[in-house]
């Protein structure tokens, strides 16, 4: 029996014997699918490991994944204040300073719940990304309290069920309460206090050269500050507090920190690289003409904000002699209805595969109320080279929904290749799947395949699909045994059956077959090795499935 055959033949059995799961149809029912084409020889890069990051990984799934980079990002933690072990909820819990629950409160800010994050990242030997303030506030007390007090401003559209003094903001007839004190809550915070907390990490862990903090969030989304944290800073922030807080701030990082790595402005999404908060703030008011003019931008010589703003990290480098801001860090969550949530039904699924294009390709319009090219990734790396040469790219939040269903786990690998090719510097999915959901799979065809630590390669190689939008191929080698990997994602329903072309072989070279998808979603299956003959060969690639191949070095010239 023909190699693929048998092997579908046993995912078949495997899937019949699985309750709730999909036999694969036989490979003789596959349609033909697009030719595939890998060339060991040209387009070497560096894929940076740090890209297979996560935010708030659980700790055995970071252990079993070797997870390189992990961050504690979020609302929640632009105004966390690491002595009392505090954060503020902001907009996604009534604008409350809940404390974190710790051992003995009495040895705060040792063993805060930032500390167990060092810690649990350290025990695992992934590097922490630690969200500092800009916001220039932080809890001012332990006692849990509240922005929008019932008793103090009156009546409000929604409560806390368990606190009902705590308000959401907005009053009975549905506007927003106004001229609140931000001391209710809060106290001031600038850079003294970061540069605190940094001078803390690097005596209770070493400094980043040596083992502590090495990434500094240089806070979280500030601009819709006004909306998340409106009840310490209604107005958008604009231009000028972004460079002046930016300035302030990650120069006390460096000062105390110089190995320390910086990544700014941290925005929320694509109106993050053309607007400041403040312009977003007035022209979600006004409307109309004001997106095409904002005044925030007009007083700034007409300038896009994102562009701007490395201009003034340039501008300082120059002036002072210090790089303060090392990654222009960017989220990116797809804006197409229904994709970043649970939904799944088929169109959502079929939208969720295809838009991973908004990440890269410039023939793909944005199905959202973008609709226009986004190109994520080459539109910030063509940002950073116009405007500040030599900053990296990062994409700290992302996500494509659906990480529990199988057609998320498949849309997951594809932005993790895609994120290697296009030479990505560093990203952290928000928020991290279940060890047993698909999206953890996907994030384990490239860093563990095997249950012993073979990953994906780490020297990107051209590799490319006659119609990406039903598979995907990347490629790599490991510089380490100089294996040749070959990643391979099938994004349609059906399975697809296509001729695979790898350049550079032995005449009769073997790949080792690990493959994950529909007929098994609970683990990863080792296949039969796969004959490849003078650099060529046919398989068949499952529906909804990740196909890894590994041509040990012994098979290439």
């Amino acid at each position: 029996m023909h190699r693929l055959r048998a092997a579908a033949v046993l995912l078949t059995s495997l899937a019949a014997a699985a309750p709730g799961l999909s036999p694969l149809p036989a490979a003789a029912d596959a349609a033909a699918g697009p030719a595939l084409t890998v060339n060991p020889f040209a387009g070497w890069h560096l894929i940076n490991r740090d890209i297979y990051g996560m935010n708030f990984a659980d700790a055995t799934l970071e252990q079993e994944l070797r997870l390189p980079v992990d961050r504690w990002g979020g609302n929640a933690t632009t105004r966390y204040n690491y002595l009392l072990d505090t954060g503020n909820h902001a907009s996604d819990w009534y604008f409350e300073n809940i404390p974190n629950q710790v051992a003995d409160p009495s040895k705060l800010p040792a063993g805060s719940s930032a500390d167990q994050f060092v810690e649990k990242d350290r025990a695992a030997g992934a590097a922490t990304v630690m969200t500092v303030p800009l916001i220039g506030w932080v809890p001012k007390s332990r006692q849990q309290t509240c922005g929008f007090s019932v008793a103090k401003y009156g009546p409000q559209q929604s409560t806390d069920p368990w606190d009902p003094d705590c308000g959401n903001g907005v009053k009975p007839d549905g506007t927003d309460i106004t001229g609140n004190d931000p001391t209710d809550t809060s106290m001031p915070a600038g850079a003294d206090f970061v540069a605190g907390w940094v001078k803390y990490l690097d005596a209770t862990y070493g400094d980043a050269a040596h083992g502590g903090v090495r990434f500094y969030d240089l806070d979280n989304e500030p601009d819709i500050w006004f909306s998340t944290h409106r009840d310490v800073h209604p107005q958008g922030a604009g231009y000028d507090e972004m460079k002046s807080s930016t300035y302030a701030v990650a120069s006390a990082i460096k000062a105390t920190d110089p190995g320390a790595k910086t990544l700014g402005p941290v925005g929320w999404g694509w109106n993050s690289l053309i607007y400041s908060g403040l312009d977003q703030q007035t022209c979600g008011i006004q409307g109309g003409s004001c997106w095409s003019n904002p005044p925030d931008r007009a007083a700034h010589g007409g300038v896009e904000f994102a562009a701007w703003y490395l201009q003034q990290m340039a501008a300082y480098q120059k002036a002072h002699g210090v790089r303060i801001l090392d990654y222009f860090d960017n989220h990116w969550y797809p804006q197409a209805s229904g994709v970043s949530s649970e939904a799944d039904d088929p169109a959502t699924q079929a939208l969720r595969l295809r838009s991973t294009r908004s990440l890269w390709d410039p023939t793909y319009t944005d199905e959202s109320w973008i609709n226009q090219p986004v190109q994520a990734i080459p539109r910030m790396q063509q940002l950073v080279a116009q405007n500040y040469p030599g900053t990296k790219t990062a994409i700290s939040e992302y996500n494509w929904g659906a990480l529990d269903k199988i057609d998320g786990g498949i849309a997951e690998a594809d932005i993790l290749g895609i994120f290697g090719r296009q030479g990505l510097d560093l990203a952290t999915l928000w928020s991290p799947p279940a060890s047993t959901d698909p999206g953890a799979f996907a994030f384990r065809m490239y860093l563990n395949y095997d249950g012993k630590g073979d990953g994906f390669g780490n020297l990107g190689i051209t590799a490319s699909s006659a119609d990406q939008g039903q598979l995907s191929v990347y490629g790599a080698r490991r510089t380490g045994d100089g294996s040749l990997t070959v990643m391979v994602v099938n994004k349609t329903t059906g399975d697809l059956t296509s001729p695979l072309s790898i350049a550079g072989l032995r005449p009769n070279a073997t790949a080792h077959v690990y493959q994950y998808g529909q007929a098994n979603t609970a683990a990863i299956s080792t296949l039969p090795d796969q004959a490849i003959t003078r650099g060529q060969t046919s398989m068949t690639f499952p529906a909804y499935s990740i196909t890894e191949l590994v041509i040990p070095r012994s098979s290439c010239n």
